[in-house]
């Protein structure tokens, strides 16, 4: 039975990659495989169109060797050969089939499954848009399947199919680029895999913080659009300090297995910085949502006080009406015996009375600011 170390997955997309029974069956695509061979931490030449089962059998075949098969778009063919060639768990398989989940962490035998979620700021929409790895991690091989279709830096499944070679220099610099690490196993892979999702956070928050200080700036000039702005940033803080909370929740259980599994100790210590930069990216999390809630509270605050003022208007221009209107009507009353009807200035004197009392009332509103 497996291990489960992490929350099981909350939402499922499995029309994405579901696969059609009966006579309807998908009809078979290359494979978005891109394989990468490791001797002694230094990358080696690797055959074109390589498969995952001859990939597996060159890392087995020596204890100084490793593979990472990348996978920028897997489709359920993808899986299924992958599932075959190291024989995966019928769960596993299941998991690997249907993205949308949380991060999380689980081991089923020898095979490690982690469910990571890397962020990318995109300043044009003002939206974080998240991307989702799973990554596979058995003795001497690793596979990363871009759930998404996207790499760390936001690079999409088109632009990265253009060039196969682009993908795998593209994942080089990312996770196969230190020798040191390298020859520990693909455990530092997956912990280099990490460390850049970690790191990614980073340039995330400073487009939010940037956004933060704009609409500090909105909320004091009176702008009425600020409130929906804030609204949304705080959506985009909350997706973020979820995925940063269950990154949290992986990297713990990763530490948990250092005895258990005979993680060196170098790992160890680069989990560690890992875990330390993730503690900073979640407490500037907290801190953004913080200030937002902290925002919003003032923006509200300075709504109300602005209704306020616009009321005291409205009340002062109601009452300076209303005394005209309450002469008028007294004299509209065509009652018989109302001698100012029959008085030669009455007529002036209503006139007079009504703007005597509109401009007093003015005067008055005048000095107590409410006009």
């Amino acid at each position: 039975m497996p291990q489960h170390y992490g929350d099981e997955s909350t939402r499922r997309r499995g029309a994405l990659f579901h696969r059609r029974q009966g006579a309807a069956q998908p009809q078979a695509t290359a494979s978005s495989c891109r394989t990468r061979y490791v001797i002694d931490g230094r990358l080696r030449p690797t055959p074109e169109n390589v498969s995952v089962a001859e990939a597996l059998h060159f890392a087995e075949a020596a204890p100084d060797r490793m593979a990472l098969a990348l996978f920028p778009a897997p489709t359920p063919q993808d899986v299924d050969e992958l599932a075959v060639a190291w024989d995966l768990h019928p769960l596993l398989v299941e998991d690997l089939l249907h993205a949308g989940q949380r991060p999380k962490l689980e081991r089923y035998g020898d095979v490690l499954f982690m469910v990571v979620r890397s962020a990318r700021y995109d300043d044009a929409a003002e939206d974080v848009d998240f991307s989702e790895f799973h990554v596979l991690v058995r003795p001497q091989a690793i596979a990363v399947l871009c759930q998404d279709k996207r790499w760390i830096d936001g690079t999409g499944e088109n632009s990265m199919a253009n060039d196969p070679a682009d993908i795998a220099d593209r994942g080089g610099r990312t996770l196969l680029d230190d020798e040191h690490l390298l020859s520990l196993g693909p455990e530092a892979v997956a912990y280099r895999l990490l460390d850049a999702i970690v790191d990614g956070y980073t340039p995330v928050l400073r487009g939010l913080s940037i956004d933060k200080e704009q609409i500090e700036r909105q909320v004091f000039s009176g702008d009425a659009a600020v409130t929906e702005r804030i609204y949304r940033l705080s959506q985009e803080v909350i997706d973020l300090q979820h995925a940063t909370s269950s990154m949290a929740d992986v990297l713990v259980a990763l530490r948990q297995g250092f005895g258990r599994y005979e993680v060196p100790e170098p790992l160890q210590a680069y989990l560690q910085d890992v875990e330390d930069h993730l503690a900073h990216a979640s407490t500037r999390v907290s801190e953004l949502r913080d200030a937002l809630s902290q925002i919003l509270s003032v923006n509200s605050t300075l709504v109300a006080q602005r209704q306020n003022e616009d009321m005291k208007k409205i009340s002062g221009w109601a009452a300076i009406l209303f005394a005209p209107t309450l002469i008028g009507a007294i004299y509209g009353m065509n009652f018989d015996t109302m001698p100012e009807l029959h008085w030669t200035l009455g007529y002036p004197l209503a006139l007079g009375a009504m703007a005597a009392l509109a401009l007093g009332l003015y005067i008055v509103f005048k000095a107590k600011k409410w006009m």
